[in-house]
């Protein structure tokens, strides 16, 4: 009888070391903010192609100096794509849609943005500010696609919060939803442990 009791503790702590690890081997990516810092969790066994893709921007550092463009209280907080001029940076082919992957477009998780063309995401991505099942992909349709969710903020969430209630309105290209003051992301990084 001790001896399952040893052996069921064993497992059970093998188990606990299995799951740190695998949650430790997850990138993370360090966005330092004007308005604060906000760290990301990466989940490249859901979506490869995505997480490959934001660090090679990340690494490269293609975000730093970019903005947060487009934010709309309770929906979502979109950047990457623009500098403080409004001017497009540079980015590379677009990926393959990958929203198939059983993550959901849930408050704090980051996700690909993307024109109306299902595999048309290069640099600009979003963090959720709300729940948002309309994003999720139903089917392999140009309605069904969705937007493939490959992170979440781990920490910061007050920062993200901040940055949704910014006043918002025209700037650059964009009639709406520009932050009135450039919300600038500064730098990013990916932290390694």
């Amino acid at each position: 009888m001790n001896l399952k009791k040893l052996l069921l503790g064993i497992a059970t702590f093998a188990l606990a070391i299995q799951i740190q690890t695998a949650h430790a081997a997850n990138p993370k990516v360090k966005m330092e903010t004007r308005k604060g810092t906000i760290i990301m969790e990466l989940y490249p066994d859901k979506a490869p192609k995505s997480v490959s893709n934001f660090l090679a921007y990340v690494n490269s550092g293609a975000y730093d100096g970019t903005i947060f463009h487009r934010v709309i209280k309770g929906f979502m907080n979109q950047g990457g794509g623009f500098n403080t001029d409004y001017k497009k940076v540079d980015v590379k082919d677009p990926i393959a849609n990958e929203a198939f992957n059983g993550l959901k477009n849930l408050k704090f998780t980051v996700a690909m943005a993307r024109t109306n063309a299902p595999h048309s995401a290069t640099n600009q991505f979003f963090i959720n500010t709300a729940d948002n099942a309309s994003l999720d992909h139903t089917e392999k349709s140009m309605r069904g696609w969705g937007y493939t969710v490959f992170g979440k903020v781990i920490e910061g969430e007050n920062i993200v919060g901040a940055i949704s209630r910014v006043p918002t309105g025209p700037g650059g290209p964009f009639a709406t939803d520009a932050p009135r003051t450039p919300i600038v992301i500064e730098k990013m990084t990916e932290i390694k442990e």
